[in-house]
């Protein structure tokens, strides 16, 4: 049973920043991992990937420049760090791994295997 646990979510004014952790009961070396978020009413996007093998990353327009997503394999731990946060990044945000993909960053949500609970993340104006 993998488990992915996120942590780091948290209230902070726009402009400041944020890191969010997961740890995987699993060895991550043998996951590409993403980051989600799902704002009330709106449906769950990817923010950010990183693939399996090379350790590519993709990030999504809106974040593009302001988060970076990262990877210790040593520790299990995927990380997003968030800066110049803006109120429209409040959200609840997901941490999710997939086992089967081995090549690039993993886009779709239907690929991933695994979630994590959630962090929920809310930026002040």
């Amino acid at each position: 049973q993998v488990q992915l646990v996120e942590s780091g979510g948290g209230l902070v004014q726009a402009g400041g920043s944020l890191r969010l952790s997961c740890v995987a009961s699993v060895r991550t070396f043998f996951y590409a991992m993403g980051w989600f978020r799902q704002a009330p009413g709106k449906d769950r996007q990817l923010v950010a990937a990183v693939s399996r093998i090379d350790g590519r990353t993709w990030y999504s327009d809106s974040v593009t420049g302001r988060f970076t997503i990262s990877r210790d394999n040593a520790k299990n731990t995927v990380y997003l760090q968030m800066n110049s946060l803006k109120p429209e990044d409040t959200a609840l945000y997901y941490c999710a791994a997939d086992y089967t993909s081995y090549t690039g960053p993993v886009i779709s949500p239907r690929d991933y295997e695994y979630w994590g609970q959630g962090t929920q993340v809310t930026v002040s104006s």
